[in-house]
């Protein structure tokens, strides 16, 4: 029987850093679910009011969790910090199932009744970014810097993300969230939420005067407005749906989808997207009234991404 080897032992340049073994490595921070939040036309409002909204803010998103049953999760934040027209904070990433849903829902029903009652003078609707990510988690007021914080903030700048809350009516959507790649296939992909994917839109999400491009999803709990845009959908989806034809694998023309396209149907309980994104998308828009208007919509949101949608909407109506 051979002798058990002897005991590692941590060179002296280590010791005054346990973390790191004798080849430099270093072990993984903890891994943290983040939320940010930011206010729509912060800047919109005057000076004066610059410093209620930054109050209310995390005032709601508390009143949103504990109506969700994750008290916890706000109770327990990790390294949370008001951005002024934002707020963001670290949590344990088992929870971001509930976080995905029911919480942004929540949220918009908090929001929803907040600004029905506050007469006009202040509005909040408010971009969700959700990631998930190795963050140091020091407890102090440099804990949780790094490359998935700084990722989160980008997506909650992403042109998709304004976009979509733009072209909704503020009467009705009042939150827009957008995940990361690693947060929808973890927690979505991989059914741990209790929202089917289909909820979910595929967008590539940049900044303007960033160098900043990732795969990224947008998912709206209670969608308004049309879907179909350029700054949303990317401009290969869009010139994929205006083709006039494809052709078939036996080499005829036809005019109907593509494979792999999806139509997105738009309801008072959210969107419905039978299956993937992937090539055209279709897009039929039900109006709850009993109006129908089929085929696509081409029209882009334009001007400082306000409320108004301009531009043709292009569709076979009946």
């Amino acid at each position: 029987m051979s002798e058990p080897l002897p005991a590692l032992s941590t060179p002296a340049t280590a010791s005054a850093d346990p973390g790191r073994s004798r080849d430099g490595s270093r072990a993984l921070p903890p891994y943290r679910g983040i939320v940010a939040v930011d206010a729509k036309d912060f800047t919109g409002y005057p000076a004066v009011e610059h410093g209620t909204i930054s109050r209310i803010i995390p005032q709601l998103l508390q009143e949103s969790f504990r109506r969700a049953g994750l008290g916890e999760v706000w109770d327990n934040r990790r390294f949370p910090n008001s951005t002024g027209d934002g707020y963001v904070f670290g949590f344990d990433p088992a929870a971001m199932p509930f976080v995905i849903h029911p919480w942004t829902h929540t949220l918009q029903q908090v929001l929803t009744e907040f600004n029905v009652h506050s007469t006009g003078a202040v509005r909040i609707r408010l971009r969700v970014s959700l990631h998930i990510g190795p963050l140091p988690d020091s407890g102090d007021a440099y804990g949780g810097n790094g490359t998935p914080r700084n990722d989160t903030h980008r997506l909650l700048d992403s042109r998709p993300v304004k976009a979509i809350l733009a072209s909704s009516s503020e009467n009705v959507t009042q939150v827009a969230a957008i995940l990361s790649d690693r947060c929808y296939q973890d927690v979505v992909a991989g059914g741990y939420t209790g929202r089917h994917r289909d909820y979910f839109i595929e967008v590539p999400a940049t900044v303007e005067g960033k160098q900043f491009e990732q795969r990224a999803w947008l998912y709206v709990p209670v969608p308004s407005g049309s879907l179909y845009d350029r700054r949303i959908l990317g401009e290969h989806v869009i010139e994929d749906q205006e083709a006039p034809s494809r052709q078939d694998d036996d080499g005829q023309r036809s005019n109907g989808p593509s494979p792999g396209s999806v139509t997105v149907h738009r309801a008072d309980r959210g969107i419905v997207n039978t299956g993937s994104v992937d090539g055209g998308q279709h897009l039929n828009n039900f109006d709850m009234q009993g109006d129908y208007v089929g085929g696509s919509k081409a029209g882009t949101v334009h001007g400082g991404q306000g409320d108004t949608v301009h531009g043709d909407k292009n569709g076979g109506g009946r």
